[in-house]
């Protein structure tokens, strides 16, 4: 019993050793400014442009990213193909690829190859525009949508779908009925993380969409923009936001997902 409480108090021990060390950091945020001052940032314009660019944006790209990832995730929970092994193997590299390495690589795509050129010309410009910071968001979230959901579709058995098949349900009827009506906590939860992160992913956005004030200024680059001249009441703000945000997106995320697969 000695033994067995040692080792709960080792666990504890570590951490709390974690927790302190983060709410420290977030804490330091907070109160590096006095409160009237980080209010007036919180009320300036420039704070107010970014909070709804990155609402819009993250949205958008959560929105896209959810229609491209469930039939993706679906697939390859479900379905057996030469190279499978292979093609999951790819979708996971750009999770090892930091955000701005996937921003160099839009920006060459859209600035260097003639589809892109074409694209970027002639249909939808990207490179340092709005739509740019949506392609950015999703090109980092999209393989972590992916991953969470093929997750949740592994966990629902194949055999409620074939059940459905017998009374006269079809493929494309069990899967709306049967398994996404299964998935759709996990589906919300996943979109909720998925919306966290965009509304925190700088790297990819400032490469391809630029840092521009009032215009591709989403919370983070706001961030790097006023650090860069030391206005540090807009930053403390900044941080506020988004640390009040990211708190309240995870614990609904945990309410959702409670006990039903590991983030």
């Amino acid at each position: 019993m000695m033994r067995l409480n040692m080792f709960r108090i080792i666990l504890f021990s570590f951490l709390m050793t974690i927790l302190i060390f983060y709410i420290s950091i977030f804490l330091s945020s907070i109160i590096f400014t006095y409160p009237e001052r980080l209010w007036s940032s919180i009320l300036s314009e420039e704070v107010k442009f970014a909070i709804m660019l990155s609402i819009f944006t993250a949205t958008c790209s959560t929105l896209i990213s959810l229609i491209v990832s469930i039939p993706v995730s679906y697939a390859l929970s479900r379905l057996n193909f030469p190279g499978k092994t292979i093609v999951e193997g790819f979708l996971d590299i750009p999770m090892a690829v930091p955000p701005i390495g996937l921003g160099v690589m839009l920006l060459i795509f859209f600035a260097r190859t003639p589809i892109g050129i074409f694209i970027n010309e002639r249909i939808i410009r990207f490179v340092f525009e709005i739509p740019g910071i949506i392609l950015a968001q999703f090109a980092v979230i999209s393989v972590l949508t992916i991953k969470i959901l093929k997750e949740s579709f592994d966990g629902i058995n194949p055999r409620y779908e074939r059940v459905a098949r017998t009374f006269g349900y079809t493929e494309l009827e069990s899967f709306l009925y049967i398994t996404l009506s299964a998935a759709k906590r996990n589906i919300l939860g996943a979109a909720l993380l998925s919306w966290t992160r965009a509304l925190g992913e700088f790297g990819a956005t400032v490469i391809l969409a630029g840092a521009t004030r009032f215009k591709t200024e989403t919370l983070p680059i706001a961030l790097y923009l006023n650090l860069a001249v030391a206005d540090l009441g807009n930053v403390s703000a900044l941080l506020c936001i988004l640390l009040l945000i990211a708190c309240m997106m995870q614990i609904l995320i945990r309410k959702l997902l409670y006990r039903r697969f590991v983030i």
